[in-house]
């Protein structure tokens, strides 16, 4: 049972997680601007130099804090839900990886805290590997903003940072990779699991250009922490959802959690409901520097295959019914 003051700090270690992820990139950059016609701009200035020198780091394997990653604010994020890692298979270092996490839910609670942090320990589950969360590349446009993600590991999901990462010469590289994106955001109904999967095609050329094996990463529970306000298909509101993420590169939703202060009254507070993060058996992937669509065609199989198992396998002791069954779209 929770103390008063331990149910305070988790909760405060998730909200934080909220506030970063929905208003620190706006924040930051109405900040450096606002300055700018201060007399403090000098401060602007001189960030917008080392902005300018910087620029590529994210492409660049980022620069990673293990200090920060260690920070006990991951904790209490975790213990709010609680956030669980689960090992099925042991990944040997000797060799990378490209792990595919599902769903992205919401605000992807269980990926961030399992894979960008140490809350769970994945250095002590995986020893050897170095995980690399990648996100979309406008977010590193953001001042401040940037630095903060990229000290957790983040580094942009476009090819240039995937093939850096993937092409050290250290192995035990890891890169974790939102396959359904933005996009799936749309689909995080509660009890419900829609992935956006059946035409993602791009992780597994990346495994085959650099031989890295798939691995298959399953969040039960993401889905559960928020409610969504879904649109028909055929609505406006879902159609300006779907242009505003062509242009924008994520989907605006309407979603909502409990307040700060009482849980009986809505917020953007998560839901304290658990989520359990599966990390499935490895999928070995020859290397090669041009696959073809055929290669590429069966090792996306093969991967979907593999997650649908490692879902079945594990739903019914997460707390899915065993009548819930996986859909690709």
């Amino acid at each position: 049972m929770k103390t008063l003051q331990k149910q305070w700090l988790d909760a405060v270690g998730a909200y934080h997680y909220v506030l970063i992820f929905l208003f620190m990139g706006l924040f930051s950059f109405l900040l450096i601007l606002s300055l700018l016609f201060t007399s403090l701009w000098s401060f602007s200035v001189l960030y917008l130099a080392w902005l300018f020198l910087d620029w590529d780091t994210p492409n660049q394997g980022g620069r990673r804090s293990e200090w920060m990653r260690n920070w006990t604010i991951w904790k209490h994020l975790r213990d709010y839900f609680p956030i669980k890692l689960v090992k099925t298979a042991e990944l040997p270092p000797d060799r990378n990886y490209v792990f595919g996490s599902h769903p992205h839910g919401i605000m992807c609670i269980g990926t961030f805290c399992n894979f960008a942090t140490e809350g769970n320990g994945f250095s002590q589950h995986f020893p050897g590997l170095r995980p690399s969360l990648v996100v979309l590349a406008t977010l590193f446009y953001f001042p401040l903003y940037r630095d903060y993600i990229m000290c957790t590991g983040v580094c942009s999901v476009n090819r240039e940072g995937l093939d850096y990462i993937l092409s050290q010469p250290q192995r035990g590289q890891a890169v974790v990779i939102m396959i359904g994106g933005a996009h799936e955001s749309l689909y995080a109904i509660p009890g419900e699991h829609h992935l956006v999967l059946r035409n993602r095609k791009g992780f597994v050329r990346l495994a085959l250009r650099h031989g890295a094996s798939l691995v298959p990463v399953y969040s039960f529970g993401e889905n559960d922490v928020f409610r969504l306000k879904v649109f028909a298909a055929d609505s406006w509101q879902h159609l300006c959802q779907i242009i505003f993420k062509r242009l924008m590169g994520f989907s605006p939703c309407i979603f909502w959690g409990r307040s700060f202060f009482s849980a009986n009254s809505w917020g953007l507070l998560p839901f304290p409901l658990p989520i359990t993060t599966v990390v499935g058996r490895p999928i070995p992937v020859p290397q090669c520097i041009h696959p073809t669509d055929e290669q590429v065609d069966h090792y996306h199989m093969l991967y979907m295959k593999a997650l649908e198992q490692l879902f079945e396998e594990h739903k019914e002791s997460c707390g899915v019914p065993a009548s819930t069954h996986l859909t690709f779209i």
